[in-house]
């Protein structure tokens, strides 16, 4: 398994449209192989800025890296230039394998 995490720094200021941009943007995500799932995090909020973080859960570094270089990442990202840039310099890129997975008990 392998886990990408992107984040971002938004000032307070620009934070309801950065997640109005995040939660109505087509994602296409689900086509991919290998994808298992994605989450928009909210962090903290310090000196006038909130930590957020993008959360990819694939089944593979390689199927996460063949989204990078997709066509459906290219038509997800589209609109990314478009907008006034709503969060402070580049996001932080963070990639992790799983050396170890444990899932809650389910119960029958």
């Amino acid at each position: 398994m392998y886990l990408a995490m992107n984040r971002f720094t938004a000032p307070l200021e620009n934070a309801a449209e950065f997640e109005e941009l995040w939660l109505s943007r087509e994602s296409r995500l689900q086509e991919m192989d290998g994808f298992v799932s994605f989450h928009m995090l909210k962090g903290p909020e310090s000196e006038g800025s909130i930590l957020y973080a993008s959360h990819t859960v694939w089944q593979s570094e390689a199927q996460f890296r063949a989204w990078t270089t997709s066509e459906e990442f290219r038509a997800s990202h589209a609109r990314a230039g478009q907008t006034r840039k709503l969060h402070e310099g580049a996001p932080r890129f963070e990639g992790f394998t799983a050396i170890q997975h444990i899932d809650a008990l389910q119960t029958a």
